[in-house]
Parts: C-alpha cells; sequence; structure tokens
C-alpha cells in the first residue's frame, strides 16, 4: 500500500480574485481521490479538514497518522466521516469490524486506535471517501444509511434542480463534534445543486462529485457572490470550499455528491442566501 498526501494552504478571498484558471485548480481541485492500494489525502488549512479516499483492491490499506498530524494514530485527535462510493468493503477500527455497501456511511470518534480498509471483492473494489476535522472529545462509532437519514427532498424538474438531500452523519442523526455530511442525488433531467447559491462564514465545506459518466462533466462555481469563478470537474473528484465561497454545480447529466463541513457551527440552516440575479 502507499499514502500519498499534500497540504492546502487557505486563501483570502481579495487573492482569490486574482488566480488563473490553473492556480484556482491548483488550490481547491482534489483530482485524484482514488487509486489502486493507494490512501490518497489533502490536509486543508480551511478549519483543518482532511479530505481524501482509499481504494483497496486485494490488499488492506491502512488509516496512517501523516506528519502533520503529529499524532500516534490518524484518530488521536480527529474524528471522520466515510462514505462507501464502490464495492461492498470493510473498514475496522480496534476490534470492530463494519460492513459498508454502496452509498452507505460511517462516524468514528477520536481516539488511540488503529483504522484499515478492505474491498470484499477486489474485482469490484469499494472506494471509501473521507472527511476528516479535529475533536475535542469521543462520540461513538455509527454505521448510518441511506434508511437513517434526515431527507429533503428539494428543487423542481422545471428548475433543473429537483433533488433528495440525505443527512446522515449530522447532528439530528448522531453526535459529532464539529463534522456534518451528506448526500445529495439529482434526479433525471435535473442538473443544479445547491440554489440559491449561499455563504456559511462558520463552516467550510467539500464537495465530492460521483455517478458522473465518463463522457460528461461537472462545473463547480465558487467565489463570492459579485465575482465567481468555476472549477470543470469530472466524476471521483473532490472540491474544497471555503468559508467565504459560495459551493454550487451545474452538471451535463445528473449526478450525485458529498457534502462535508467543519468548523464552530453545527446548524444545517445557518446560511447566508444570495438571489441569484445577484450572481455575477
Amino acid at each position: 500500500m502507499k499514502t500519498n498526501y499534500e497540504i492546502r494552504y487557505a486563501a483570502h478571498p481579495d487573492d482569490a480574485k486574482g488566480y488563473d484558471t490553473k492556480r484556482i485548480r491548483q488550490d481547491f481541485l482534489i483530482e485524484k481521490v482514488f487509486l489502486a492500494n493507494e490512501v490518497n489525502m489533502v490536509y486543508s488549512m480551511y478549519d483543518r479538514m482532511l479530505v481524501g479516499g482509499a481504494m483497496p483492491v486485494g490488499e488492506k490499506l491502512k488509516l496512517e497518522a501523516i506528519d502533520p498530524l503529529k499524532a500516534p494514530y490518524f484518530l488521536s485527535r480527529r474524528e471522520i466521516g466515510i462514505f462507501n462510493v464502490g464495492g461492498s468493503g470493510v473498514v475496522k477500527v480496534g476490534n470492530n469490524s463494519f460492513k459498508l455497501n454502496y452509498k452507505e456511511a460511517l462516524y468514528l470518534g477520536s481516539g488511540d486506535r488503529e483504522v484499515t480498509f478492505e474491498s470484499i471483492d477486489p474485482v469490484h473494489p469499494a472506494k471509501f471517501y473521507f472527511n476528516s476535522v479535529t475533536a475535542h472529545r469521543n462520540y461513538p462509532d455509527k454505521k448510518v444509511t441511506k434508511a437513517d437519514a434526515v431527507v429533503a427532498e428539494m428543487g423542481t424538474l422545471e428548475d433543473s434542480n429537483h433533488r433528495n438531500i440525505n443527512k446522515m452523519l449530522v447532528s439530528q442523526v448522531l453526535p459529532t463534534c464539529q463534522l456534518q455530511m451528506g448526500m445529495t442525488e439529482l434526479a433525471p433531467g435535473s442538473v443544479w445543486n445547491t440554489m440559491p447559491a449561499h455563504v456559511h462564514s462558520r463552516r467550510m465545506e467539500a464537495y465530492f462529485y460521483f455517478e458522473v459518466p465518463e463522457e460528461q462533466a461537472i462545473c463547480h462555481f465558487m467565489g463570492q457572490i459579485d465575482e465567481t469563478r468555476h472549477i470543470w470537474m469530472k466524476g471521483d473528484q473532490a472540491v474544497l470550499s471555503p468559508q467565504w465561497s459560495i459551493h454550487s454545480a451545474a452538471g451535463t447529466h445528473n449526478y450525485t455528491f458529498i457534502w462535508g463541513m467543519g468548523g464552530e457551527n453545527l446548524d444545517y440552516g445557518d446560511q447566508d442566501f444570495s438571489p441569484i440575479t445577484d450572481l455575477r
């Protein structure tokens, strides 16, 4: 197995206005989330969120405590949310094992214990996407499925944004320190997510897009309301969203995405919305 990581530093919104396409992609886009028998992650200075993926193909992969953590275990001072977006797999933490099927999630609280990832069938490997943030205490580990989620049906096909928001690793379902994660599924014929655009200055966010056909793409929008930028993305890629930035997208096909938030506030509805007509 192999573990790869990189550090992404935070940007001031005035500085980000001058970024060209290459710099925007370099700072915010995470292109390689899954590679066979590798654990890949980005350590972001936005609320110190770690965004990554593990794809075990005939090997057991360990969630290693990378050097920036300065800790004996990855979870020593962190909590983590894991979604499986591939074939069935198993996450082992300490003496416990959790089987995750497609679109099932797992919350792991902080504590000194080893975490490993395995696929049940190497021909159809699991793809474990994860977000991790710092934690001030331990909360119990818990597997969460769509059946456990708080589901909000929003939008309309006429507005091209009919979608189900599955709130899965959120405070209404289980206790966490600061991590909030969920999965939004767009209906066929719908392409827009997160409209009207908004920001939440007390939380950063990461988006992971999947179920995007190979010949299709996602256009992710970021930046401030009056000066937006865009990033073209493929399936199985993630993007960082600073606290000062909107986070929305339109696809050339319907898709699914996983959102994860970290920060000082657990209130999902604490957002500052802007009218669509104010976007620039």
